[in-house]
């Protein structure tokens, strides 16, 4: 007697049946969950501050007819003198790619919670190492702050309907970052520390290279200038980069070098000639530029 090893023909199990099958196996992992706008919108505002890269995550409540900030008796969102992790859903983080000052104070490159403890006359401003912290803040290790400092609150004329941080005041190395909701504003300063980074690259670049680029002598030079250094230098390394090849804005820049250096003469020279490759290039706002320089510099003779 033989025994066959073959398996049943799948053509035996009805058709229904598979379909049946494969709907209790795989039809629930199929369905995707339901997406919906949360209340509080996560943002990721992204900038460079001199040369260090500064990222802010958080997630923007919005008042809904609420009170912002107030005292236990008034019912509002976030209660004066309790500790709020500046946003909603989860903690704000602030990340700085190099080392920076917050306030004045020394912060190491890294990421960072942002808490703040509001109050009526006075906020006090915190970053710490941790980054994930409850609705109640609970948990929180004051030894792991970085930074801590007060700031004075700011009385808005309109109201904040939701919460919003943005960057403002910008120069080359520094910016103030901006907290607002309801009618209240506060704001803490960030400073990049660019000299250090910048000056080793005019060193590399320029200094200490036989063959320096039109460009590289050029930012050298606007560097000099626009931070009050060696005006000297400046110039000279101005006037290397038009010798090789004149650029209306180079060649502007020189006026303004000589300008600042009481050369009123040079200046016009130099401010005549930009403005004749402006015109040629038919940049008006350079042509304007060095038409403003020129009565500047013949009033100042």
């Amino acid at each position: 007697m033989s025994f066959s090893t073959s398996r049943p023909s799948t053509a035996r199990i009805p058709g229904a049946t598979l379909v049946l099958t494969s709907l209790l196996l795989g039809g629930g992992a199929a369905q995707a969950q339901i997406s919906t706008p949360q209340p509080s919108p996560k943002s990721t505002l992204m900038q460079r501050v001199g040369l260090t890269d500064v990222t802010i995550t958080y997630y923007r409540p919005n008042l809904r007819n609420r009170l912002g900030f107030g005292d236990a008796a008034d019912k509002s969102v976030v209660t004066y003198g309790q500790r709020w992790r500046t946003g909603a859903n989860s903690s704000t983080t602030i990340k700085f790619a190099d080392d920076i000052l917050v306030e004045g104070q020394k912060v190491a490159a890294g990421e960072y919670g942002l808490y703040t403890i509001p109050g009526k006359n006075e906020w006090t401003v915190v970053l710490n190492k941790s980054t994930k912290m409850g609705a109640n803040v609970d948990g929180f290790k004051d030894d792991e702050n970085v930074a801590s400092f007060k700031v004075k609150p700011i009385k808005l004329n309109d109201k904040v309907g939701i919460f919003t941080i943005d960057l403002s005041d910008f120069t080359p190395a520094t910016t103030n970052v901006v907290m607002m909701w309801d009618q209240t504003a506060v704001k803490f300063k960030l400073t990049a520390d660019v000299e250090p980074k910048v000056m080793a690259q005019i060193n590399e670049k320029v200094v200490n290279n036989a063959n320096p680029t039109n460009g590289d002598l050029a930012a050298a030079a606007v560097y000099y200038l626009d931070n009050d250094k060696d005006l000297k230098q400046a110039l000279t390394w101005m006037q290397k980069a038009n010798a090789k090849d004149p650029k209306f804005w180079n060649v502007l820049t020189e006026a303004k070098i000589r300008m600042k250096m009481k050369d009123y003469k040079g200046a016009v020279t130099a401010a005549e000639m930009s403005k004749k490759l402006a015109t040629e290039a038919k940049n008006m706002d350079y042509v304007k530029m060095n038409d403003e320089l020129i009565m500047e510099a013949k009033k100042a003779k």
